[in-house]
């Protein structure tokens, strides 16, 4: 903020990126004094060409919630600063061009000369402007060594009067530059904030520098703040953000780090759709929502404000399925935002809003497999033979707060009628993530070895982030020597094949889960979109503005094609929203996008798992036929019991 004009943007735009009307702003001003923000007031203030003042700026702030003296604090610094340069103004032009005008200063002790005749013996020459008195004595003398002894030194108290001033000024600017910089993630824009810990969150183009989330996502935040910047260039262009958590500082993050892979086949689709001769072209705007989502208001706020300014026209990604994240798609939704969920697999986590059952939440497709497709691939995998399975469930995250997933794997291994006949109601076990998985996890292990029946398979309804600790600890049961199968969701995904318990012979142990094919199902010639597979995968491992993704981003998780299938569901979206608009030149607005999204049926978007639509519903058309079983550690064993 290096003027008035910027301080009085900057505070509009704080209201926008929290959301607040006026009328709110009004009632959330109001001390019990009497004396609110009226809607009139902040308008004339905030349009005047002159500094707000100072109450007025704390007032705003505690109504845009930072009442604390720590969040006013960089915002006051920066006013006083603005304040000192408008009582003190910086000069232009050298310090004699700022001495004014006019005869310089009387001398003590010398008198000045009377008026005397042009003839007069006694008057001095006339000197060009010289100055000249007279003695007592009657002798005239030009002053002008007196004189400018006193001018250079009335000067030399001015300049360093003026250099003083301006050093302070200085002074003030670089601590109030470094300042907010500590705050900002070590850039000067205000939609980025340094959390806890160091922790980067908020929304950037990439222009901000290619490490503000994190090393390990340098090269694609260099790639798209490059990609960005020529988009920018053309002018024909519409904002698509992408809003996921992109940091796991914090021990209750469950990503397990393959975002890396995420943001990448995000980014590639926007790479390959502004590559085509289609219009307009997409640039691609980062939200971080920081570990276990728990900054999801802040970016979701500035996403909405972005949405009335115009060009932002989607929302991909949101997240896995959590509390936080269908907070998060009830706000866009509000905000009319068209979404389209990348890793969600939660049942009812879509338009219905049957997930929460708080109502729809207009707007919301998704292109993962529910859960409800996984475990039904997983029953039939299974067969006929007679199993006893134990459930072992988490129902929170370890910030506390809902965990959908969990809760939704939970209620399909209840309903889904291949795997609820097994369930042994005795053997149901729930624990509680901020507990300390590492202590209960041995104790529940243990408890399947003591039912009085031999439990032969776990029905595994919590986090992968638990599931080496849970493996473990059934290696080390006193029945360990009894073969169990675990069966789960498609978050195991990224349980690592290495895992040891996986491989124990004294202890047989099968994981299975179910998600989409493996990289090299996808490229197999039996898969009929192999060819869509296999260009993404060349443009993946491509050069992205001398940038290079790696190649094993691909085969180590399936966050890459999901992430690459949501933002192509938004594009081809945006793209059909532009044909059908009123000119060749006229851009898509959000209402248009969304209109178009809940139209693809039929295949019609050409994705790198393959041809499918979005339904009535926002989920994914053709899932069933893609749903693959996917099995760790030994063979499936043959269960003891003998069927019914």
């Amino acid at each position: 903020m290096r003027n008035q004009k910027e301080l009085r943007d900057a505070l509009g735009q704080l209201r926008e990126s929290r959301g607040i009307t006026l009328k709110q702003m009004e009632k959330a001003s109001d001390d019990g004094s009497g004396r609110k923000l009226a809607p009139a007031t902040v308008s004339n203030v905030l349009s005047k060409d002159a500094l707000p003042g100072r109450d007025f700026v704390i007032r705003f702030l505690r109504a845009c919630g930072l009442s604390k003296t720590e969040q006013q604090e960089p915002w006051l610094t920066r006013w006083e600063a603005l304040k000192l340069d408008e009582a003190v103004p910086v000069e232009e032009g050298t310090p004699e061009d700022a001495v004014p005008p006019g005869p310089g200063p009387a001398v003590e002790g010398l008198q000045e000369s009377p008026v005397l005749p042009d003839n007069s013996p006694h008057r001095p020459p006339p000197r060009g402007g010289r100055r000249w008195v007279r003695f007592p004595s009657g002798r005239w003398k030009l002053l002008a060594g007196v004189i400018a002894c006193t001018v250079v030194t009335a000067l030399a108290v001015g300049v360093g009067a003026w250099q003083l001033h301006q050093q302070r000024v200085h002074d003030q600017q670089v601590q109030d530059r470094a300042r907010f910089k500590k705050q900002h993630c070590g850039t000067l824009d205000a939609s980025l904030v340094t959390g806890a810990g160091g922790e980067c969150t908020g929304i950037t183009d990439g222009s901000d520098g290619s490490a503000v989330f994190g090393s390990d996502l340098e090269p694609v935040m260099t790639a798209i703040g490059a990609e960005n910047s020529d988009v920018a260039k053309g002018g024909d262009y519409v904002t698509v953000a992408f809003l996921t958590p992109l940091t796991s500082k914090s021990a209750n993050n469950l990503t397990v780090g393959q975002y890396v892979a995420e943001l990448e086949g995000a980014y590639t689709a926007i790479e390959e759709e502004n590559d085509k001769d289609s219009r307009p072209r997409i640039q691609l705007l980062v939200a971080n929502m920081g570990s276990s989502e728990t900054q999801w208001a802040q970016a979701v706020g500035q996403l909405s404000a972005l949405a009335r300014a115009g060009r932002l026209v989607a929302v991909a990604g949101l997240g896995l399925s959590q509390q936080e994240s269908v907070d998060a798609a009830r706000q866009l939704s509000k905000a009319e935002l068209p979404m389209v969920g990348d890793l969600i697999t939660a049942d009812g986590f879509d338009s219905t809003g049957a997930v929460d059952g708080k109502g729809p939440i207009n707007g919301l497709a998704r292109v993962a497999l529910t859960n409800t497709d996984q475990l039904t691939a997983i029953s039939k995998e299974l067969g006929p033979a007679q199993r006893t399975a134990a459930l072992v469930s988490t129902q929170v995250t370890p910030n506390g707060t809902k965990d959908l997933y969990t809760e939704s794997l939970n209620r399909g291994f209840h309903t889904v009628k291949g795997l609820k006949k097994y369930l042994d109601n005795t053997s149901d076990f729930t624990f509680d993530p901020r507990g300390g998985p590492g202590t209960i996890l041995p104790t529940i292990s243990q408890n399947l070895c003591n039912t009085g029946k031999t439990v032969d398979t776990v029905y595994y309804a919590a986090r992968v982030k638990y599931l080496p600790d849970f493996l473990d600890a059934l290696t080390r049961r006193s029945c360990h020597a009894q073969p169990i199968t675990v069966v789960t969701g498609s978050d195991a995904s990224s349980l690592d094949p290495k895992t040891q318990a996986l491989h124990d012979p004294d202890a047989p142990i099968t994981v299975l889960y179910a998600n989409f094919p493996s990289a090299a199902q996808f490229h197999s010639s039996d898969n009929p979109d192999h060819g869509l597979y296999d260009a993404f995968a060349k443009d993946f491992t491509a050069s992205h503005h001398g940038q290079q993704f790696a190649g094993e981003h691909l085969t180590s998780s399936y966050w890459a094609i999901v992430a690459h299938d949501a933002v192509l569901t938004a594009a081809t979206a945006l793209h059909n929203a532009a044909a059908h608009g009123d000119g060749p030149t006229s851009l898509p607005n959000r209402y248009a996008v969304r209109d178009e999204l809940f139209a693809l049926r039929n295949g019609a978007v050409a994705g790198a798992s393959g041809h499918f639509g979005i339904d009535s519903n926002g989920n994914r058309t053709n899932s069933t036929t893609i749903a693959t079983v996917h099995r760790l550690g030994q063979p499936l064993p043959t269960p003891t019991q003998p069927a019914n």
